[in-house]
């Protein structure tokens, strides 16, 4: 269930960043409540708010050994519960933005961002980036909540 997981999350990333890339590239931005929510190209090339600007081997390196070590940890939890968990849940949704960026990375050595949420004055950002933060938010919840719990 996990890779399917994974594999969805991946198909979901890269074809809004088609559709982002084939109509919004020359419009730049569309808002879709103005002044709040927007869809607006942009093209990262560092990390999440654009920490390691302009750094794609390391970030390429760093993100590859990351998923690496992700999937090594995912494969153990599902063979040990033999079951499908929250934990695999989590894992498979951090797995799967991560693969999503890599891939762009890999590409065009830049991430496609086009959320833009702006009613806060947000970082733009995009599906991948999406199923990181839920991934991690739900892993931290799922550890706090059993501190005997480990990820590794």
């Amino acid at each position: 269930m996990s890779f399917i997981i994974i594999i969805a999350i991946i198909l979901l990333d890269q074809f809004s960043k088609y559709l982002v890339l084939n109509h919004l590239t020359d419009i730049s931005t569309i808002p879709l409540w103005e002044g709040v929510f927007h869809l607006t190209y942009r093209e990262n090339t560092g990390a999440a708010f654009s920490i390691f600007t302009d750094m794609q081997l390391f970030l390429k390196i760093i993100t590859s050994i990351f998923v690496v070590l992700l999937l090594i940890f995912l494969i153990k939890h599902v063979r040990s519960e033999k079951k499908f968990t929250l934990k695999a849940l989590s894992l498979s949704f951090i797995i799967g933005g991560a693969v999503g960026n890599l891939i762009d990375r890999l590409r065009f050595n830049f991430v496609v961002d086009f959320f833009d949420f702006r009613l806060i004055n947000f970082a733009v950002f995009n599906v991948a980036d999406s199923f990181i933060v839920i991934g991690s938010i739900l892993l931290i919840i799922i550890l706090m909540l059993d501190p005997s719990d480990k990820i590794f």
